[in-house]
């Protein structure tokens, strides 16, 4: 595009900077990721299971796969819940109060679990209100990003909430790793306590954030969106960006509008083909839980002891949360360069050759569970080595693709009208498949051990042709515009090519002909 427009200098594009650091702080949630990771050292801690495990055949204290499955699993079955429920304090309080509310839930239950002594049903009780909390903050997350950011670097912003997401992860692997050799309970008290930093920074921080601006137009507060517009695009408020952004929201506000109040039966409606757009996003959610890497998240420390490493499993898990990290790094550079659909295709491919090559090495080469390790072969460590190694391969893969596109797309996808309930369907969809996956998956592995991972190479190859037939390119587009790519009736596999019609713009010009140096087309290029 020129550099100047009817005889006057294009003003500069919006440095972003406030928009970027409001989503490093929000996406702080990175307590999601450590309350995941965080158990799965605590499982196999000695002090934890003399308090939490029963009384064996040979008179030790043991924690069996179904009280693992149950501590597990309880933090899933709150977040369902939690998912859920965020979708009526959302609209109600807005995306800033509903955060406040769900942050205090969340360190709540972190409280409950800390001051456990040896009741399992008290830990249980406070991971499950943990999990509300945890699940309604991964709802609001991707929504008050997905509605504040810049359409330009959306997806790079919802992103580095999911990097933040893995930090936590990584953290929570060193802690466990730290405290592990403690001999008392100590030992998992401090990795479990530390989340409680995280609940009250997160509470105590979000009085300085401001509302979604589009949250606050639906309410007739435009004063307020103004403001708020203004400063996370670092303009000022008169500036003709926040005008144009707030004629252009408040258009499809009262279209949306015009049907009354929107119901979750709406979220399946044919209108603006919601069904679809619903459905995609609780689709993604439910493969990309099957992927197979909560699996080695959950119980990678249990699992490996069985594959005759000699490494530490808490060294093995550190590794893993470390791979995660750095493989989600580039996932911010390709989210916006090779798009949704590209990413997630590329990564179930890759996915599922480490699920199969993992699952039949293991299979075929371990030594049965329990087997000393001064009775392993040399087959067996070689067997056990290659598993932990496409073990990290998918992990990686996992962190760039899978891990992070999903809840990009979930944050992008819906109008704003059914966009807390259709959000709130997609979490949730996420967290019920999380619970049924760390409640049975221990059941399976120790039933067909290694061969568990060839399911999650099923998933894969399944995934991998839903993308292809179901999801369509969004890169680039604003969240008014993904509406019109549904109307359209594009296919998924032409949508990367597709762009919008002006006759969405003609009551006024569009933004991005005052702040973008280049046309739409140069960054909605075609799907390689």
């Amino acid at each position: 595009m020129s550099t100047e427009k009817a005889g006057l200098k294009v003003p500069p594009p919006p440095t972003n900077r406030k928009a970027i650091l409001l989503a490093i702080f929000i996406a702080f949630g990175f307590l999601f990721g450590y309350d995941i990771g965080v158990i799965s050292g605590c499982l196999i801690m000695p002090d934890f299971i003399d308090r939490f495990g029963e009384m064996g055949a040979d008179g030790k204290m043991v924690l069996s796969s179904s009280r693992q499955s149950i501590i597990t699993s309880l933090l899933s079955a709150g977040t369902f819940v939690g998912a859920l429920g965020q979708a009526l304090t959302s609209d109600r309080f807005g995306r800033k109060g509903s955060i406040i509310i769900w942050s205090v839930v969340f360190t709540v239950g972190v409280a409950i679990q800390t001051g456990s002594a040896r009741s399992i049903v008290q830990i249980t009780i406070g991971r499950f209100v943990a999990g509300l909390g945890v699940g309604a903050l991964s709802a609001i997350v991707p929504l008050y990003n997905g509605e504040t950011a810049p359409k330009r670097i959306r997806g790079t912003m919802l992103v580095l909430y999911q990097l933040q997401i893995i930090v936590g992860l990584f953290l929570s692997y060193i802690i466990d790793l730290a405290t592990h050799s403690i001999q008392n309970s100590a030992s998992w008290r401090i990795p479990v306590g530390l989340q409680l930093v995280w609940g009250l920074i997160l509470i105590s921080g979000i009085f300085f954030l401001p509302e979604s601006p589009r949250h606050l137009l639906g309410q007739g507060r435009d004063a307020e969106a103004r403001r708020n517009i203004a400063e996370i695009n670092s303009v000022d408020e008169d500036d003709p960006l926040v005008l144009d952004i707030v004629e252009e929201l408040q258009v499809a506000i009262r279209a949306e509008n015009e049907g009354g109040k929107a119901t979750w039966a709406e979220c399946f409606s044919t209108r603006n083909m919601l069904w679809k757009r619903t459905l995609n996003g609780m689709m993604l959610q439910f493969i990309q839980q099957l992927n197979g890497q909560n699996f080695y998240y959950y119980y990678g420390d249990t699992f490996f002891q069985s594959a005759g490493t000699l490494l530490s499993p808490y060294v093995i898990q550190t590794i893993l949360g470390g791979v995660s990290v750095v493989g989600t790094i580039p996932a911010l550079y390709l989210i916006e360069t090779w798009g949704r659909r590209r990413s997630l295709l590329t990564g179930a491919v890759l996915e599922a050759i480490c699920s199969i090559v993992a699952g039949l090495v293991g299979h075929f080469t371990l030594a049965p569970n329990g087997t000393p390790k001064s009775e392993l072969t040399h087959r067996n460590k070689q067997g056990g080595d290659t598993l932990i190694a496409f073990a990290i391969l998918h992990v990686f893969s996992f962190s760039m693709f899978w891990g992070p596109t999903p809840w990009v797309y979930l944050g992008e996808s819906f109008p704003l009208r059914v966009r807390a309930k259709s959000i709130a369907l997609g979490s949730a969809t996420n967290w019920i498949w999380n619970f049924l996956l760390s409640f049975f998956a221990p059941r399976i592995a120790a039933k067909i051990g290694p061969l568990i991972l060839l399911i999650f190479f099923g998933m894969l190859v399944f995934g991998f042709v839903y993308v292809y037939f179901a999801i369509p390119e969004v890169k680039g587009l604003s969240l008014e515009e993904v509406d019109e790519l549904y109307r359209s009736g594009v296919k998924p596999w032409h949508s990367a090519g597709w762009r919008p019609s002006e006759k969405h713009y003609t009551h006024h010009s569009r933004p991005s002909e005052k702040y973008e140096t280049h046309e739409k087309g140069s960054n909605r290029s075609e799907e390689a």
